[in-house]
């Protein structure tokens, strides 16, 4: 598969991001979604803001109040056995590995904008920001979607009560209307297609299962974007490959001759990130045509194998002109990247099911 980086990769880095917190710093600038709105490239980037511990014994998690809206910080000691630090995103109870009970970051969504594509300015302030009780651990990897003139931008909601997929509606990136909670914990990954399906809306999702079951790809429809039933499983890992550990949603999907595009992204247990791509049937989504046996992109460059979290490509938007896929992706859940693919090399890297 040809890819071609963009030479000024990384588009942007959390040093290009000014905090908005006092006493912060940003660690991560990543997983933006993608919309083309006024002659412009826009990325809802994920920004990631931490406070700052003087000391390198503690550990602080940030948490929003919804009541003060202010930022509450709890203080963790290092050497504290009833806690696990081994991943530095999340402070995790030793008794209880298979979930967090604190970030040590806090998210929320700002604005980078581009009229080339490839040299962005980033908004002073946040478009989307923690404002309800579904969201005091953050805001995370928005995606965009337009139907007719309408934005729909969903994104993961994070909070104690765990991690649901929110949507809300926006005409001009200043505003926007909340449509509330579309998927309940623990979902998140969500795409949802650019167009209805025979009278119907269709949204990809990712159940994060506790029980039993993988990290599988589902598929869901609506008549109206907020009442979402008819679910379906869709795309499972596959055992001793690149996606063993998990998939979930990348790319809105592409609609082409052959059938919907849905680019996705995998992971091995050891958190290595690469995307890969399948192929639905036009007149029904739920129909798996192809999907693609290798991964269509991997990480490979520095910025993508060396970061907060390395060994990571994580699209999650692009822009489709003609054969040509301007995608933008996360890297190393650190920064934003850039890269153009062919969609017909992709499809013809898919293969029967």
């Amino acid at each position: 598969m040809k890819i071609e980086r963009f030479e000024e990769n990384p588009l942007i880095t959390p040093t290009d991001v000014m905090p908005l917190h006092e006493g912060y710093e940003v660690i991560g600038a990543f997983n933006g979604g993608v919309a083309e709105y006024n002659d412009e490239v826009i990325l809802l980037l994920r920004v990631a803001e931490r406070p700052i511990s003087e000391d390198p014994s503690i550990i602080k998690a940030p948490v929003y109040n919804t009541l003060t809206k202010t930022m509450d910080i709890i203080s963790f000691d290092i050497n504290d056995h009833a806690y696990d630090f081994e991943d530095p995103r999340m402070i995790r109870k030793k008794d209880k590995l298979d979930s967090f009970v604190y970030l040590t970051s806090l998210s929320y969504i700002r604005i980078a904008r581009s009229k080339d594509g490839h040299h962005f300015t980033i908004d002073d302030e946040a478009f989307l920001y923690p404002f309800n009780n579904y969201q005091t651990y953050g805001i995370e990897d928005a995606r965009c979607t337009k139907i007719e003139d309408n934005y729909y931008i969903n994104f993961s909601s994070v909070s104690p009560v765990g991690v649901c997929d929110s949507l809300v509606m926006t005409k001009d990136f200043k505003t926007y209307e909340d449509l509330g909670n579309i998927f309940a914990p623990e979902n998140k990954d969500v795409l949802i297609f650019p167009e209805k399906i025979n009278g119907n809306y269709y949204a990809l999702h990712r159940p994060s299962l506790k029980s039993i079951g993988n990290y599988d790809i589902w598929i869901a429809s609506s008549p109206d974007l907020q009442s979402w039933g008819n679910h379906q499983h869709l795309l499972g890992i596959r055992e001793q490959s690149w996606e063993n550990g998990r998939i979930g949603g990348g790319l809105v999907p592409i609609k082409t001759a052959q059938g919907w595009l849905v680019i996705y992204h995998g992971a091995t247990p050891e958190h290595r990130y690469c995307m890969g791509a399948a192929l639905l049937d036009l007149a029904d989504p739920t129909i798996v045509l192809k999907r693609s046996k290798k991964p269509i992109m991997e990480p490979d460059a520095l910025y993508e194998k060396n970061g907060f979290f390395g060994d990571v490509v994580f699209g999650c938007g692009g822009i489709v002109e003609g054969d040509k896929l301007t995608m933008y992706y996360g890297v190393a859940d650190t920064s934003m990247a850039g890269c153009t693919l062919s969609i017909k090399e992709i499809l013809r890297q898919l293969d029967e099911e």
